[in-house]
């Protein structure tokens, strides 16, 4: 995995696929090569998604564990009062 998040090194290597006979990974760098700004956007921001993903697992298993038990109205409520 490249650590290094500078933007001089976006691309390693995606040249190099297009000599490969593998259709997957031509299909995968050509992808890439569209979503480039994308990419590397990701990579160079310092924001994350982190403390959404962590809510959205948190409902999950809140919902998980009163799979049967009760309507949407106690689930709500649960989900709103829970830490």
């Amino acid at each position: 995995m490249n650590t290094d998040r500078s933007p001089e090194r976006r691309r390693p290597g995606l040249a190099d696929v297009r000599l490969d006979g593998q259709r997957e990974l031509r299909t995968l760098a050509g992808g890439m090569r569209r979503d480039s700004a994308a990419i590397l956007t990701a990579l160079t921001t310092t924001h994350t998604s982190g403390a959404v993903e962590g809510n959205v697992t948190r409902i999950k298993l809140l919902k998980g564990q009163m799979y049967g038990r009760a309507n949407f109205d106690l689930l709500r409520r649960r989900i709103l009062l829970s830490p």
